[in-house]
C-alpha cells in the first residue's frame, strides 16, 4: 500500500532547536547510531532515520514543552501512531520531549524510559489524549483507533527527555577526543549551523505526496546525511572547508610545487578524494578523529612546525590505524588543518 505524507508543517525556532537536538541524539547516542544514513526531515515525522539503503527507519516526534502533561504526551504521539498503521515498517518509535511533568514517571531519574517507566494513572491519560487526537485527524481511520492498536502502539514507543544543552549534543559527534572539542560558542555555532540546514529542508511543499517504497523520499531531497553533519563540524573546528578544491593550500604548496606540472591537478583531486572517504568512513570514524586530535593537538603546541615535521611527529599507531589515508594525503590533510587553525589565530 502507498503511503501519503500528511501534516507536513513548518517549526517555530524553539520546536526547531528540539528537532536539531533529536536529530543529534539519533545521530551519536544510541546503540545502532552507526545504522543511522540519513535524517529525514518533516515528511514521514518531524524527523526520521534511514539506514543507507532506506530500508530501516526510525520514526521520532518531537515536543519542546517542557512540562508535558500525560494528556499532551499523548496527542504528540498521533504521527508516530498514524505510521504505526501504515503498511510501512519502522524499527522504533521515539517522542524526544523537552520536559514532562511530575505526573508523569514512576522513576524521574530515568530520562529515555518505555511505558513500564510511566504511572498507571498518567498512562490512563496518555491514551485518552492519544484517541481523542487520533479520532480527530482525517488521515486516520477510525476504525483503526481501538483500545487494542493502541496499547500494542505504546509498547512499542521509547520516550527520550532531553537533559543537555545543545552544545553537548554537538561534543558527541567526537566525544572521545576531548582536545578537538572547541570553545562553547564555537559548539553553539555548529548546532546552529545544523539546525539552520534542517530548516531550510522544509522550504519545498511534500504535503499530499504519495510513495510506493520507502526510498522514494530521497527524491525530495528532504534529508541530511551524517557525513554532511560531519562536515559541518569539522569545518567549524578548522575554520576551513577541508574538501575544497578551489585553490591549494598554502602550506601544501612546497609539497605541490615538487610535482610535474602535468601530474598537479590529478594528485591534488586525490588527496581530496582520500581525504573526503575518510571522513566520511563510518567505520573508521573513532581513527579519523583520533588522527585528527594528534593533527590539531601538534599544530596548536608547534605553531612553527612545517607539514614535513609534524607528519614525522604524528603517533604512528594513530597514523597507522585510519585506514584511508597514505603519506601524501595525510600530509594534505595536515596543510587544511595547519592553515585553519593558524589563520583564526
Amino acid at each position: 500500500m502507498p503511503y501519503t505524507v500528511r501534516s507536513s508543517e513548518r517549526t517555530r525556532s524553539s520546536g526547531a532547536e528540539y528537532e536539531t537536538k533529536a536529530l543529534l541524539y539519533l545521530m551519536n547516542l544510541r546503540s545502532d547510531s552507526n545504522d543511522i544514513h540519513y535524517f529525514v526531515v518533516d515528511f514521514f515525522n518531524d524527523l526520521t532515520g534511514m539506514d543507507r539503503f532506506a530500508e530501516n527507519l526510525w520514526d521520532m516526534q518531537s515536543k519542546g514543552a517542557k512540562n508535558n502533561s500525560p494528556a499532551a504526551i499523548g496527542k504528540e504521539m498521533v504521527t508516530l501512531f498514524k505510521n504505526y498503521l501504515s503498511d510501512f515498517e519502522f524499527k522504533d518509535y521515539i517522542l524526544f520531549l523537552g520536559g514532562v511533568s511530575t505526573t508523569v514517571r514512576k522513576d524521574n531519574s530515568k530520562d529515555i524510559f518505555d511505558i513500564s517507566n510511566i504511572q498507571d494513572s498518567a498512562l490512563i491519560k496518555v491514551k485518552e489524549g492519544l484517541k481523542k487526537e487520533a479520532l480527530d485527524k482525517t488521515y486516520i481511520n477510525d476504525f483503526d483507533v481501538t483500545d487494542e492498536n493502541i496499547d500494542e502502539f505504546l509498547k512499542k514507543v521509547l520516550f527520550v527527555v532531553d537533559d543537555k544543552p545543545s552544545s553537548e549534543y554537538v561534543k558527541a559527534i567526537i566525544k572521545d577526543h576531548p582536545a578537538i572539542i572547541p570553545e562553547e560558542k564555537i559548539l553553539n555555532a555548529i548546532f546552529n549551523e545544523i539546525r539552520n540546514a534542517q530548516s531550510e529542508l522544509k522550504n519545498t511543499v511534500v504535503e499530499g505526496v504519495v510513495i510506493q517504497t520507502t526510498d522514494e523520499v530521497l527524491k525530495y531531497c528532504r534529508h541530511l546525511t551524517n557525513n554532511e553533519i560531519r562536515l559541518m563540524t569539522l569545518n567549524r573546528i578548522i575554520n576551513r572547508n577541508p574538501v575544497e578544491k578551489s585553490s591549494v593550500p598554502p602550506s601544501f604548496i612546497p609539497i605541490y610545487s615538487t610535482w610535474v606540472p602535468e601530474k598537479q591537478r590529478e594528485m591534488l583531486d586525490e588527496c581530496i578524494q582520500t581525504l573526503c572517504k575518510a571522513l566520511f568512513n563510518k567505520n573508521a570514524a573513532a581513527e579519523f578523529w583520533g588522527l585528527f586530535e594528534n593533527i590539531y593537538s601538534l599544530i596548536v603546541s608547534n605553531p612553527t612546525y612545517t607539514v614535513q615535521q609534524i607528519y614525522q611527529s604524528l603517533d604512528v599507531e594513530k597514523r597507522n590505524a585510519s585506514p584511508d589515508f597514505d603519506a601524501i594525503s595525510l600530509k594534505y590533510f595536515i596543510s587544511v588543518v595547519k592553515d585553519g587553525v593558524q589563520n583564526d589565530n
